[in-house]
């Protein structure tokens, strides 16, 4: 069974772009990287719950998002 998740990740010609792991094409794209959070919770929700890997403008991984139902083997203590 694969991973649910989609990246966002920033766009050299501006804004940011929805990813899906070896997929050729976007799942989206959005000017702001909020926006762009907004939307991968929306496609990975409708999708059955999974991962969103967000990425800082420099690429690195900078935080995860576990969207309900999904499987998050280390769950927050806190809310957001």
């Amino acid at each position: 069974m694969s991973r649910n998740e989609r990246h966002v990740t920033r766009n050299p010609e501006g804004g940011w772009d929805i990813t899906k792991p070896g997929s050729a094409r976007r799942s989206g794209h959005e000017r702001t990287q909020a926006d762009a959070i907004d939307r991968a919770r929306q496609i990975v929700g409708n999708s059955g719950g999974g991962e969103i890997v967000i990425h800082n403008r420099q690429g690195q991984i900078r935080d995860s998002d576990t969207v309900h139902p999904g499987n998050d083997p280390n769950p927050p203590r806190d809310r957001r």
